[in-house]
């Protein structure tokens, strides 16, 4: 009796990462391994589209205003400039906190686009998102929303599709008229959606004195809420340095409280009296600035005080990222 062959399996193709399609999780690896893709490139996917990027605005001009923007403003705008300049078509883009209906983009009949920043998304990658949302707004019909969904993993970012010198000037609107062309014609319906979002808006001023410090009034007390750029540890040194010594007020019944962390960066918080407004604390905001560099520049290890003041400021940091 004949011995039978062994039988040879045809050997598939060896693809490149970069050309492996995404498939169904529980689908055969398209690289021809064998296993089922969640358990071998899919692995690699799932983990770039949930792996945290700390600081996804950095690099970014005005890195500071897009943090306070996305977590703090409730109404503003900012135009972006794109690498190689707008596409045919295009007039502008823009930058809004918020649109309507929670829109991640909108393309105006005009062409224009707008880019809402305060969305949920779907990555651990908040620019990876935001970039993939530009590039299909770019491309939507004139009069069309852009829907959210995953960004590919392996998709650009803001950094990759904005000008790293493009100017980055938000301007604070005491309400969200900006989303129509002409708010005084608008229909009953938009007019009604305007109206309930403008009451649920907290007054925001930004400050002209200094970088990204954003004045709010609430019915009880107003605040200031300053986004800063340096390291945190060495921030909240400098911070406990100024608060032992008396340093780190703005005046006459105002109060350092405690601080948020956002998106990678540190953002001190004082109250204010119910009758202090943006203009007032302007002059005190820029002393503080001056203040703040030497405590910043300094290396000396902190005393009794300080460490004193260091950890209650710790205890009264808040995570919103």
């Amino acid at each position: 009796m004949a011995k039978k062959r062994p039988q040879t399996k045809a050997k598939r193709p060896q693809l490149t990462d970069g050309q492996i399609p995404v498939v169904g999780a529980r689908e055969p690896c398209p690289c021809g391994s064998g296993r089922r893709y969640k358990a071998c490139h899919g692995r690699a996917a799932a983990h770039a589209a949930t792996e945290l990027v700390h600081r996804p605005f950095e690099g970014l001009p005005g890195e500071c205003d897009w943090v306070a923007l996305r977590e703090l403003v409730p109404a503003a705008t900012a135009g972006l400039t794109l690498k190689g300049g707008l596409p045919d078509g295009v007039p502008s883009v823009t930058l809004a906190t918020v649109l309507p209906m929670a829109w991640p983009a909108l393309r105006r009949d005009d062409g224009s686009v707008l880019l809402g920043l305060q969305n949920d998304t779907s990555s651990g990658d908040i620019s990876r998102d935001l970039a993939d949302t530009l590039q299909r707004a770019l491309t939507a019909d004139p009069g069309t929303p852009v829907q959210s969904r995953r960004a590919p993993a392996d998709g650009p970012r803001l950094q990759d599709l904005l000008d790293p010198e493009g100017a980055f000037e938000p301007v604070v609107h005491s309400g969200f008229e900006f989303w129509v062309p002409d708010p005084e014609n608008a229909t009953a319906d938009v007019t009604a959606s305007l109206e309930r979002a403008n009451a649920a808006a907290i007054p925001t001023v930004k400050l002209s004195g200094v970088d990204s410090a954003y004045w709010c009034e609430t019915p009880e007390k107003n605040h200031l809420r300053w986004v800063m750029p340096y390291a945190e540890e060495q921030l909240l040194d400098a911070l406990a340095r100024l608060h032992a010594a008396g340093g780190s007020s703005l005046g006459e019944g105002t109060r350092l409280v405690g601080s948020f962390r956002a998106h990678g960066l540190t953002v001190p918080v004082w109250d204010l009296p119910s009758g202090v407004g943006a203009e007032d604390v302007e002059k005190p905001a820029a002393e503080f600035a001056e203040r703040l560099a030497p405590a910043l520049a300094s290396d000396a290890p902190l005393t009794a005080d300080e460490r004193r003041a260091r950890g209650g400021l710790t205890n009264r940091q808040v995570t919103l990222s």
